[in-house]
């Protein structure tokens, strides 16, 4: 779920995503829908006109009272659905101006079928210089779409910065220009829209990185192509997953359960000045449903975790034969979850080499102990294919070597090699949250976008909340895969109902874990 859009509260946003079908496209792959649907018979000015019709009925209800539309354009197939977008509004009794970045006389295809039947139907067109925000109640982005690769620059740079400076409603079709469809970055500058129609295929990129500063609400319309086409073109690139994704049903419970039934967590963390840390994720363990939680930190926090959580058992690292106590503990364990609070002096490093050699595989890695991971030898890392990894993109970054730039800069891309060098079950953490699950005998690899959360959760802590989450999945039997995919749904949408009751100033990672319990249930 995106923030920062005053307009949309995260209530509206959030039954907005939920509409959106799951499958995700990259740009080429639209393009490749878009033309099978014209060999199988529907005329691509057809499309055109279905795109543009999508538009003006989104435009009227966002805004209704808007008379007058000004279309920004530029040279492609975008600018043709932004021709039949004014001619339509014409045709309905509004105002409609063209602006054109580039000459349409030299459009050529559909395109240029378009802008016929705007001149013939007498749609205005100017230059950028006689754009005028007081002439315009709407202003459409139909410069690019999701036709360019490489930074703006020139007369379209140009025209982005005046639409972002314009202070008037802006509604962008299929994709706001400078905005990159398949990752989600911005090439060098993008325009800012408060609506956005996504059409054929939702593409990913309008779900992760900077995408949430650009696209405001997102609408999707598959422009009527049948089925069949889609069926006939290649799979989609991602998915998009949310807290109604089949992985987030959770099985009943057995009436004749018991503690041991349901698993033991154990969480390893917390040196000294980051106890906090391992509380948390042990905490969101509990109301995520494990039967047991333990926790092995500096015996100093002891006091501490049973004064807020006497439901948590604690093991000291400075207790009297601790190593033997902690050996036995992970031996016994269902899920490990290490790293919060972990700190990388000799303490941690001894903690996660414990960790390593406990029976279990199925452990979730995040913070300090990803830095461990990365010292190890991939191939020694790629045979642990039930644990999960949970990097922020620095933490990616220190575990490919790269800047964050280079991890940012292609999200996909960037969890996919993880995947591949460390195995297991991994997810890069941020706006529009990027899962890449490991191949198994029943089921392929895939890729994940989830469209929960805000930017109230960019705060210390909601990575130990959403760590001990997954952990207490992975200790009720869930697989690798799934417990890693509703991990991160569960921790968004219970980012997203503390939201909606106190706003995103000031809210705090223990304030989602009093809503896990209604989510689990």
């Amino acid at each position: 779920m995106f923030a920062g859009l005053s307009s949309v509260s995260t209530n509206e946003m959030s039954e907005l995503l939920s509409r959106l079908p799951r499958s995700l496209y990259t740009a080429a792959q639209v393009r490749e829908i878009d033309r099978l649907a014209i060999e199988s018979g529907t005329p691509g000015i057809e499309l055109m006109r279905r795109a543009a019709q999508f538009s003006l009925d989104l435009i009227l209800t966002r805004w209704p009272q808007m008379r007058r539309l000004v279309v920004w354009t530029g040279s492609g197939n975008n600018a043709g659905d932004g021709f039949l977008l004014a001619t339509l509004a014409l045709d309905n009794g509004l105002l409609a101006e063209v602006i054109a970045v580039a000459d349409p006389a030299r459009l050529s295809g559909d395109a240029a079928s378009a802008y016929g039947l705007a001149r013939e139907a007498g749609v205005a067109f100017n230059g950028a210089a006689e754009a005028n925000p007081a002439t315009g109640d709407v202003w459409v982005d139909a410069l690019l779409g999701i036709g360019i690769s490489r930074e703006l620059s020139g007369d379209y740079l140009g025209a982005v910065e005046r639409i972002n400076a314009a202070q008037v409603p802006v509604f962008a079709i299929d994709c706001p220009s400078g905005l990159c469809a398949d990752t989600g970055s911005l090439l060098g500058a993008a325009v800012v829209a408060d609506a956005t129609a996504s059409f054929v295929g939702v593409k990913r990129g309008l779900l992760t990185h900077r995408a949430g500063e650009c696209v405001g609400e997102l609408h999707f319309s598959d422009l009527g192509i049948q089925s069949a086409v889609f069926a006939a073109a290649s799979a989609p690139a991602a998915e998009r997953c949310d807290v109604y994704s089949p992985a987030c049903a959770l099985p009943r419970r057995s009436p004749s359960s018991h503690k041991g039934s349901h698993g033991h967590v154990v969480v390893v963390g917390g040196d000294t000045g980051y106890g906090g840390a391992s509380l948390l994720a042990a905490e969101a363990a509990l109301h995520a449903g494990a039967g047991l939680v333990s926790i092995v930190t500096r015996t100093a926090h002891r006091a501490g975790i049973l004064a807020r959580r006497p439901e948590i058992m604690c093991v000291g690292t400075e207790d009297d034969e601790a190593d033997g106590r902690i050996r036995d503990l992970l031996g016994r364990a269902s899920a490990v979850v290490v790293g919060p609070g972990l700190g990388r002096s000799a303490w941690g490093r001894r903690l996660w080499r414990e960790v390593l050699a406990c029976a279990t595989e199925r452990r979730v890695i995040d913070a300090d102990a990803l830095f461990f991971l990365a010292e190890e030898k991939a191939e020694r890392a790629a045979k642990a294919r039930a644990w999960v990894l949970t990097p922020h993109p620095g933490e990616a970054a220190t575990l490919l070597a790269k800047s964050i730039a280079e991890i940012q800069a292609d999200r996909f891309a960037s969890v996919s090699e993880l995947q591949a060098r460390y195995g297991g079950n991994v997810l890069i953490k941020g706006a529009g949250s990027v899962m890449r699950t490991a191949q198994t005998v029943d089921a392929p690899a895939r890729t994940l976008v989830c469209s929960e959360g805000n930017a109230g959760m960019a705060v210390g802590g909601m990575g130990d909340v959403l760590s001990g989450i997954i952990g207490a999945l992975l200790a009720q039997g869930l697989d690798a895969d799934r417990s890693l995919e509703a991990g991160v749904c569960l921790h968004g949408e219970a980012g997203d109902i503390a939201v909606r009751r106190h706003g995103q100033r000031g809210l705090l990672p223990s304030e989602l874990i009093a809503e896990l319990r209604s989510l689990v249930n």
